[in-house]
């Protein structure tokens, strides 16, 4: 049987988002608003189960919230700081409609990844305030000491609040401007967990599903392609996050991985995202790889891909982003397409790109297409750099049983 406190504490996960937007809105600051919050959450656990949980939770925890606040800046020892806000504070309490509620949450979304934070802030502080995630598990998602990330959120808060950074939707003349940075924080959060950069974990599952929980939401509060695009691209990707590592945590590639162990009913999500995507035009970036990502979904197997449809895209996206990592994606594209000699004279004409330096995947795709061509001593040279530079457990042993195969073969 489900206690009052289970019930509460399922609301708190469902709906303390929900609550600590609007609240930021109606107090007009971050610490405030998180005080508040949990002040009202409190108060539901003392009261709800004597006089009953009400007809709308998340209005009474916003009214709730709202008089712990102004009572807060009543109190002598807030109130020099907030004075300002009292006379607007102390207005009737007129209780938010569902669409505000929702518009809270674009509101916080778009402060949180304004762009005269630096990035790094953005990112922590979007898992911290709209994900809600504690500062440790923020800290542990982007390998960071938590007091390293403590100092990040501080300071972007404060930010905010001196530069005055409006807590508002953009305009619809801004959001081709500003809707890129929001869905690029998503996807450096998503990539965090999709691709560990350190440690012994390949994946971390539940920061790239909380990179899908904030896409998802964003999707359901703003029809943009990209913004589906986004969403169809990490839910594509996540799906094969069971088969990325074997039982004893060793790395599996995308052509040898059991397909059997990809998770279809979130391939199927992931691809009507896309068809919905691709329904508004013009055609974005995460667009393009969310494609991408499909025709790999949709392949019985790794050896009947059509690689000639995945070259085409990559085409496609390096003409709109013609960066050193599409092309160097490009490249392998072609590679598997046409012969490994055909991708690597690609390669050898980005190997003095400086982009490229300290990167491992470019050096291991580069031994991995020698390898193929039958190269073993230039594949040897490439694995031994590109183990210079991996610092993730698994990819290391990965890297290192080729170069060792390729050793016992000579």
């Amino acid at each position: 049987m489900i206690t009052d406190d289970q019930r509460i504490g399922q609301i708190y996960r469902q709906q303390s988002r929900l609550v600590l937007s609007t609240l930021i809105r109606l107090l007009g600051d971050f610490a405030l608003a998180e005080e508040a919050m949990q002040e009202a959450f409190a108060a539901a656990l003392r009261q709800w189960p004597d006089k009953g949980r009400p007809d709308n939770p998340t209005g009474w925890l916003i009214r709730t919230g709202h008089r712990r606040g102004v009572d807060q800046i009543r109190r002598k020892q807030t109130a020099h700081r907030y004075s300002h806000l009292l006379p607007s504070l102390e207005e009737a309490f007129s209780e938010p409609s569902e669409q505000t509620i929702e518009d809270d949450q674009l509101r916080l979304l778009f402060t949180c990844c304004h762009p005269a934070l630096p990035l790094e802030a953005r990112v922590a502080l979007t898992l911290r305030e709209m994900c809600g995630l504690t500062t440790e598990q923020v800290a542990s998602g982007l390998l960071q000491k938590p007091a390293t990330l403590a100092q990040w959120i501080v300071r972007a808060k404060k930010k905010i609040r001196l530069a005055g950074i409006p807590y508002e939707i953009p305009e619809a003349s801004e959001l081709p401007e500003r809707l890129p940075g929001v869905l690029r924080v998503i996807y450096l959060v998503f990539n965090e967990g999709y691709s560990r950069s350190d440690g012994e974990q390949v994946v971390d599952v539940s920061l790239s599903a909380e990179a899908i929980r904030l896409a998802e939401v964003l999707a359901g509060l703003l029809p943009e392609g990209e913004v589906y695009g986004l969403l169809a691209l990490m839910q594509l990707h996540h799906s094969r996050r069971h088969a990325r590592q074997d039982i004893a945590g060793e790395l599996v590639t995308l052509e040898d991985q059991s397909r059997a162990l990809w998770d279809q009913p979130m391939i199927q999500s992931g691809l009507g995202w896309l068809e919905a995507a691709l329904a508004l035009t013009p055609t974005g970036p995460y667009t393009l790889q969310a494609s991408i990502a499909a025709v790999h979904a949709q392949a019985p197997s790794a050896g009947v891909t059509d690689w000639g449809r995945i070259v085409r895209l990559y085409e496609a996206l390096y003409r709109q982003q013609p960066s050193p990592v599409i092309a160097l994606n490009r490249a392998v594209a072609l590679a598997m397409r046409d012969t490994p000699a055909d991708g690597l004279r690609l390669l050898d004409a980005l190997v003095s790109h400086k982009a490229f330096a300290r990167y491992h995947l470019f050096h291991a795709a580069r031994a991995d297409l020698h390898r193929r061509a039958g190269n073993r001593d230039e594949a040897q040279e490439c694995y031994q750099l590109a183990l210079t530079l991996v610092s993730q457990g698994p990819e290391h042993r990965f890297l290192e049983r080729r170069l060792n195969e390729l050793k016992d073969s000579s």
